[in-house]
């Protein structure tokens, strides 16, 4: 949990490389104005981000508090500048409600989930939002999406699950860009367990989802939760999941390996996921 301004938000511990105290960046030339500046802790370079400004609030009114809150995701390390880092609380997915259209109008909020704690209301942010709307290539790589040029139209069904409403819509168009049309999307896991339960009930299970993508950290149920009900589940269990996440680390790895994860792909690699897919495709025609 940190504040910036008056308001306190938060982020998932698994993107934290460290904290540290706040420190004069050393000034970008014509860079972007949330772009505070970049330093050097240790061996590599780190773009600072001033959140106060990425979020229009007041800047800070006593800079000796201010906290670098540095970061690991997307294959990025960035900081934010934040005004003060509040501390660590141990919660459950299940307890982070997911913000409704009113806060993130049309993908535009960067809010990801919502979670009281002490009678005090903490908006969890969409940091890949935030870093894409500075530098769009970080979140997917939807370049890559040009190499694969005209291609059929293919109509199996994929079953989504991504919290974030930006990403969702994203990952979406490069899908039907690819020629993936019948893509279903889903706000989290609980909202994507709850779909195959649907499925459960039609004649043919099994012909309703042929793939299913999830995200890792998502509130109501993370994507790791949601592998491991699909893989322990008599119907669903040989459907193949696919992890996408920027949380995809060794250790990550390491525990989707053990649910039972087909694939896991880290973003913003959108380009690898297509492959990925065309591939889960080519084995269920043998």
């Amino acid at each position: 949990e940190f504040r910036v301004g008056g308001n306190y938000y938060g982020m998932n511990v698994a993107k934290i490389k460290e904290i540290l105290t706040y420190k004069k960046p050393t000034p970008v030339p014509n860079g972007h104005p949330s772009i505070e500046g970049i330093f050097m802790p240790r061996d590599t370079i780190i773009s600072i981000i001033d959140l106060a400004k990425s979020l229009h609030l007041p800047p800070s009114e006593d800079e000796s508090k201010d906290m670098f809150i540095v970061t690991n995701f997307n294959q990025l390390h960035t900081a934010f500048h934040v005004h003060e880092v509040v501390g660590i609380h141990r919660v459950s997915w299940a307890d982070i409600v997911k913000p409704d259209e009113t806060i993130n109008t049309a993908g535009a909020g960067v809010a990801t989930g919502i979670i009281k704690i002490d009678q005090k209301l903490i908006i969890i942010l969409d940091f890949e939002k935030i870093v894409n709307d500075i530098s769009p290539e970080t979140s997917l790589k939807v370049s890559e999406m040009g190499k694969f040029g005209e291609r059929e139209r293919n109509d199996i069904p994929i079953l989504i699950a991504e919290d974030s409403t930006f990403l969702s819509k994203m990952i979406r168009e490069c899908l039907h860009k690819a020629g993936y049309s019948n893509v279903v999307m889903t706000n989290n896991g609980k909202e994507a367990w709850d779909k195959l339960g649907e499925y459960k009930k039609e004649s043919n299970p099994l012909e309703q989802v042929k793939c299913v993508i999830t995200d890792i950290e998502m509130p109501q149920m993370d994507g790791h939760r949601l592998t491991k009900l699909i893989k322990e589940d008599n119907v669903f269990k040989n459907v193949p999941v696919v992890i996408f996440s920027s949380l995809v680390n060794d250790e990550m790895k390491r525990k989707g390996e053990l649910l039972g994860a087909d694939a896991q792909l880290s973003k913003p690699e959108i380009g690898e996921l297509v492959a990925c897919i065309d591939g889960l495709v080519s084995e269920m025609k043998q």
